[in-house]
């Protein structure tokens, strides 16, 4: 009794509950004698059971019901389990008949204003069990104090009752249950499906460990080809009104207002007030020495913007622009102040204000608006003589010019944090550098003497260097004109500021190397080259450094001294894979001669995110300061980022050129880590791919795609993303053609590069574009790049491995599906079926030129039925195909850990036992599978001699057979023998596959 009682004062410190509605189930397995069951269902979830009523006889219930569970503790909610199990009342016997089980993981847990009902495939609780339908739940979490939780009891008896009302779970004891069969205890209920007039439950304030409920989408579900997601991780179709006017089914439905500018259709218009503070002249003294350190404040509102300081000028310059969003606007006036910055409080120069009536618009294509000069007032709202600033203020749209170099009214926090602001808040454009493969061939080297002795000869090798890639020959044997005759290939990029440099190395002792000379070799003096003919070589002179080296006058004096032959070439013909080529945005070679004509135009409209999760906290209040980054091609794009947003809208519009259909777009959602106390590094919270060939041309989609991320506790939706995309195609017939093309330049196939080689390529290539985009302002930082990329998809997951070996028994499913109806065809279980089967077959062989037409109208019947059934939306990612639902916390460490690990001894060893476990089925499966090949080769090896020979002479009978009887008497017989009556079957296996198996294989030569 005590440990109730403190369980139950444990379980109401936490105001999280946990909502299920047990909607209904059909489908279920009879197991009375009357050939019905009479079901009902028992949840279980943190050490609490519940039970439903029971519905006498009825296959196809309908309850209805509520339960709400008290929550333990919320930090480990994702890692619990509710558990439903159905069982059927009897009577006559205290057993249960099992019908069925199902299991919610806490990944899936929602807010109720997000939950909806789902149909649950009911599983085996066993191998030997049976069980078949579907049970109705809707799962939710609430905070709702008004909610009372469902009472739980001892649970180690319970008789359910037949009544129809609905009545609370009863978990009780002996002693209890004879009191409550005299006392009947009155329960409520609370309906989980809200009415019309019923009020949806406040919003959570989002702290440690609650749930914030995002705004509902309206759309309805989008359905696609492949196994059905949770509701909560699919794609919903929206119908926002955009620039262009509504978009409904993918068309766009004008309005009679008309945009305000073409260029812009695939994003919300949005109005702002612009106000571009140029400069100022002739500003009085306030310090006491005589100096002004002056800056401007731009206030409207509760809004204000702030200017960086001058130190000690009386005509300060800033060129600075605020945005302000029209719809937050609180104030009909616009204050212009300027001040002087100080150390205790800053002195008050002066005043311009504006009446917002009379701010004039400006819509694009039109030229700037003119900034003028204005005369500043006083407190008094006197003009003052001398000082003035020069303004410029409109009201525009994102169409405006000045929208990429805005601070805008949602990034404005601090007094004076300018810089910050335009170092890294602002929407940017990022071209990511022109890579090349460099290919160096060290052919030999002549007089390779060693200084400090002469006489001797060397164990020569050379080093080369390119960056920060760095490789070496082989040692080559001990002689003063030593040959290597390698290629090396590294990744650079333009321009080309850095040198290639060969250091000839003589290896003395097994650890100490003592350099020959050096080399240097300017990547702009290396000749370029777009096909496979040959590159001519070099003879470069040896010097004793590298600043030697570089020596232009030295390299010109006529030299009888160590000298290296080297070719070297930039390879134009290649394609550089700085990503995975399953999901690459170009496939272009680096050569721009090589470039064919574009095919059309990619539209990227990106208008909102919708029920973030916080991910810092910042006054005590969970916030998130997110950006959107999206990638096609050499273009990177980043939206400006809005600040303590939990539901932030950018409707920026970003246009690619694109040149091949199967090209993949890519679109990340980050936290920036830059802004506030500390630089912290940019988190991600989700990422969306879009297949080009996936999109009809000229249709807009827009989609709130799930923002979905795989972290060491699971997997998370951390919000959803809106989008809007177009594809157009300029040349139909030019797309066409590119399906005929080969993926890959011609290089790829006429000098093709090792699978291993172009991994260290693309690391390499990787490295490069995440210094160069590191170096831009505000940077894109490698946490960010390397996302984007999925750089690190090459390290080993049990996750992976799983998802991959049931892609890969999902390929061959189709074939088994073949052979499992083939098998129905031989066993004659339809009848009329087998019949159609054998005249099939027989009209096939009397014409077999008939076999082809009929295979491709059947391919093209297929295809053209499955059209019914085809994808109306872009896929998005498959937690069940990527196996991240079912994965166990431990799986997922091993998955999130550096490498090379850092755990402890007995984590690093169960791991790999685990992995030798699996490795070991993988072993015998491939060892199965040489075996089967080994017994063929066996028929004619003679390694059983009995068995070749019995071979060779059914050979022969068959020959001869072969010779006097036609062929299609002979494929007649063998195809109705093959589908012969299950009667004139035997059980034992046949005389071929005995044969078979008998043969030899050489699993038992292995050691």
């Amino acid at each position: 009794m005590i440990m109730y009682f403190s369980c139950k004062a444990k379980l109401q410190m936490s105001n999280i509950k946990l909502g299920v509605e047990v909607i209904s189930a059909h489908g279920l397995f009879q197991r009375d004698k009357q050939n019905s069951c009479s079901p009902f269902v028992e949840l279980k979830f943190d050490n609490q059971i519940f039970r439903t009523t029971t519905k006498p006889n009825d296959p196809n219930p309908v309850w209805h019901e509520s339960f709400y569970f008290l929550v333990s503790d919320p930090s480990f909610l994702s890692t619990r389990t509710l558990e439903a199990h159905v069982f059927s009342y009897q009577d006559e016997t205290d057993a249960k008949p099992f019908l069925g089980k199902v299991r919610v993981n806490g990944t899936s847990f929602v807010p109720r204003s997000e939950a909806a009902p789902f149909n649950y495939p009911l599983e085996k609780r066993s191998v030997f069990s049976r069980a078949r339908g579907e049970l109705g739940l809707r799962v939710f979490i609430t905070d709702d104090p008004s909610i009372t939780p469902s009472v739980s009891e001892s649970p180690r008896a319970y008789i359910p009752s037949p009544r129809r009302e609905h009545v609370s779970s009863l978990i009780t004891d002996d002693a209890d249950e004879r009191r409550e069969l005299k006392k009947p205890i009155t329960r409520t209920f609370y309906n989980a499906t809200p009415s019309v007039n019923q009020q949806q439950p406040a919003t959570m304030n989002y702290g440690m460990h609650e749930m914030r409920a995002a705004a509902p989408m309206p759309p309805r579900v989008v359905q696609y080809n492949g196994p059905t997601p949770p509701l909560d991780f699919s794609v919903k179709e929206t119908s926002p009104f955009l620039g262009g006017g509504q978009i409904i089914g993918g068309r766009v439905v004008r309005g009679t207002k008309r945009p305000a500018s073409g260029a812009y259709d695939l994003v919300e218009e949005m109005r702002f007030l612009f106000v571009r503070v140029v400069k100022a002249r002739d500003l009085p003294d306030r310090d006491l020495t005589g100096s002004l350190d002056p800056y401007v404040e731009v206030k409207i509102g509760n809004f204000k913007g702030v200017t960086r300081h001058l130190d000690k000028n009386s005509d300060p310059e800033w060129n600075q622009v605020f945005a302000f969003a029209k719809e937050n606007l609180q104030s009909n006036v616009l204050e212009i102040v300027v001040k002087d910055k100080d150390l205790v409080l800053d002195d008050y120069v002066g005043t311009v204000r504006f009446d917002l009536h009379e701010v004039q618009s400006r819509v694009p294509p039109d030229s700037p608006l003119a900034p003028e000069w204005y005369r500043l007032e006083n407190k008094r709202q006197e003009k003052k003589k001398r000082a003035e600033i020069m303004l410029a203020v409109w009201e525009g749209t994102q169409a405006d010019e000045a929208f990429g170099d805005a601070v805008f009214s949602d990034s404005l926090t601090s007094s004076d944090s300018s810089d910050i602001i335009s170092a890294n808040l602002r929407s940017k454009v990022y071209h990511s550098p022109r890579l090349w493969y460099l290919r160096v061939r060290i052919i030999e080297a002549q007089d390779v003497i060693i200084v400090s002795d002469k006489s001797r000869l060397p164990e020569a090798f050379v080093r080369i260097q390119m960056g920060n890639q760095m490789l070496k020959t082989r040692v080559s044997q001990r002689t003063f004109h030593p040959t290597w005759d390698q290629e090396f290939m590294f990744v650079v990029a333009e321009p080309f500021e850095e040198n290639l440099v060969l250091s000839v190395e003589d290896h003395s002792e097994p650890n100490r190397d003592e350099p020959v000379g050096k080399a240097v070799i300017p990547l702009a003096a290396i000749e370029k080259r777009t096909d496979d003919k040959k590159f001519r070589s070099r003879w470069f002179h040896l010097e004793d450094s590298i600043s030697d080296a570089m020596d232009e006058d030295k390299a010109k004096k006529v030299k009888f001294a160590t000298r290296i032959h080297v070719a070297a070439a930039l390879e134009g013909g290649y394609h550089v894979f700085d990503e995975s080529t399953y999901y690459s945005s170009d496939l272009r070679p680096t050569a721009k001669q090589l470039w064919k004509p574009p095919i059309g135009v990619l539209e990227l409209g990106i208008l909102d995110a919708n029920g973030l999760h916080p991910v810092k906290t910042r006054d005590g209040k969970g916030v998130s300061d997110t950006y959107v980054v999206a990638k096609y091609g050499h273009k990177w794009v980043r939206s400006r980022t809005v600040i303590n947003s939990l539901s932030p809208k950018y409707n920026e519009q970003y246009t690619w050129e694109v040149f091949d259909p199967a090209t993949v777009l890519t679109i990340c959602v980050f936290d920036n880590g830059h802004f506030g106390e500390g630089k912290n590094r940019d988190q991600t919270i989700g990422k969306v791919r879009i297949r080009l060939s996936t999109l009809q041309s000229g249709r807009v989609y827009t989609n709130a795609y799930p923002l979905l991320v795989l972290q060491p506790s699971g997997l998370k939706k951390r919000g959803e993303l809106h989008l809007a995309v177009r594809f157009t195609c300029t040349s139909v017939s030019n797309m066409l053609m590119k399906y005929t093309k080969p993926l890959l330049p011609k290089m790829h196939y006429t000098q093709p590069l090792s699978v291993n080689l172009q991994e260290v390529l693309r690391v390499q290539a990787l490295n490069i574009m995440v210094a160069r985009l590191g170096r831009s302002e505000p940077p894109l930082r490698r946490e960010v790049v390397e996302y984007m990329t999925d750089a690190k998809t090459h390290l080993f997951s049990m996750r992976r491995s799983k998802a991959n070996f049931y892609r890969f028994t999902a390929v061959f499913s189709g074939v088994m599906s073949v052979w499992k109806w083939m098998g129905e065809v031989c066993s004659w279980r339809t009848p009329v079926t087998t019949a159609l089967v054998h005249v099939l077959y027989t009209m096939l062989v009397m014409f077999p030129e008939m076999i082809l037409p009929t295979v491709f109208l059947y391919m093209a019947v297929i295809g053209l039925w499955n059209y019914r059934f085809r994808p109306r939306f872009p896929p998005h990612m498959d937690t069940k195909l990527s196996y991240a639902e079912s994965v166990n916390a431990d799986e997922l460490d091993e998955e999130f850990d550096i490498f090379p690990t850092m755990k402890a001894p007995d984590i690093v060893k169960m791991r790999y036992d685990r992995l030798r476990i699996v490795a070991g089925k993988i072993q015998s499966v491939v060892g199965d599978i040489a075996a089967q090949g080994e017994r063929v080769q066996a028929l004619l090896s003679w390694r059983d001699p009995r068995a070749t020979a019995i071979f060779v002479t059914f050979c022969l009978i068959i020959a001869m057979v072969m010779y006097i009887t036609p062929f299609k008497l002979f494929a007649l017989l063998s195809g109705y023998y093959f589908m012969r009556h299950p009667r004139l079957r035997h059980r034992i296996p046949s005389a071929p596959l005995n044969f078979f198996r008998r043969l030899p294989a050489m699993t038992d030569s292995m050691l």
